[in-house]
């Protein structure tokens, strides 16, 4: 196990451990510990009381963050020549179609998102084990396959994010920067795990929401209390 630098032992000596803090509590405190000369980001991880191997138990979703990421989010809309000047008014930063299949064919990944049409689907098949592994290929469940591309695009841009319980049970999620108000990373962590509160499928029995932390890019983690929130 790698040894802490001086930096590091001293944000976690200021988390209290074994302690479950509240999310008021939590989001102030991350700014706190954070220690990194760039601005880092805050996640949050969300363990599910639920069996990821079996489809009724797959949690799935969406969620607009109130106060966005605080990432600049590069988006790739794959589209046909009618819909591509829609795509660039709404802030896509590559708009094509062949010519960028032709890229990603080649090992080019450097996008956050992928939003396409459904009449593109087809060509996007066989890239599946190069987007799939790092999480770009679209669907329709994420609102990434649509034809109302200019608002799939602008929604990504705006703060919407999509995410799925690992094999581990849990919920990675981006929820902000160190630069937000504590009030604000309040805010987009409340908004997700209220989110995944609904999303709680009917075959998943006993506690639902079994723990929660929060970090930021070089804290430790701080733990919440699921109840409290």
């Amino acid at each position: 196990m790698a040894k802490l630098t001086k930096k590091q032992k001293e944000a976690a000596s200021k988390i209290e451990k074994n302690k479950l803090y509240t999310l008021k509590d939590a989001a102030a405190l991350i700014k706190v510990v954070a220690s990194a000369k760039f601005d880092e980001s805050v996640d949050i991880a969300v363990r599910l009381g639920v069996d990821p191997r079996k489809a009724n138990q797959m949690v799935r979703g969406v969620v607009t963050l109130p106060h966005g990421t605080g990432k600049d989010v590069k988006v790739l809309a794959l589209v046909t020549p009618d819909k591509e000047a829609e795509a660039r008014e709404a802030g896509a930063d590559h708009v094509g179609l062949d010519d960028y299949l032709q890229k990603i064919k080649d090992g080019w990944t450097d996008v956050d998102v992928i939003i396409t049409m459904p009449a593109v689907m087809g060509k996007l098949g066989p890239l599946g084990r190069i987007l799939g592994p790092r999480g770009l290929m679209p669907n329709p469940k994420t609102g990434t396959v649509t034809m109302d591309v200019a608002k799939a695009v602008q929604e990504v841009k705006a703060g919407k994010i999509d995410f799925k319980v690992d094999k581990t049970g849990i919920v990675h999620a981006g929820i902000g920067k160190v630069s937000f108000g504590a009030e604000q990373i309040v805010e987009n962590a409340h908004e997700i795990i209220q989110t995944l509160i609904k999303l709680k499928p009917t075959a998943a029995k006993g506690t639902y929401i079994k723990g929660i932390h929060l970090t930021s890019t070089m804290s430790p983690a701080i733990a919440l209390d699921p109840k409290a929130v």
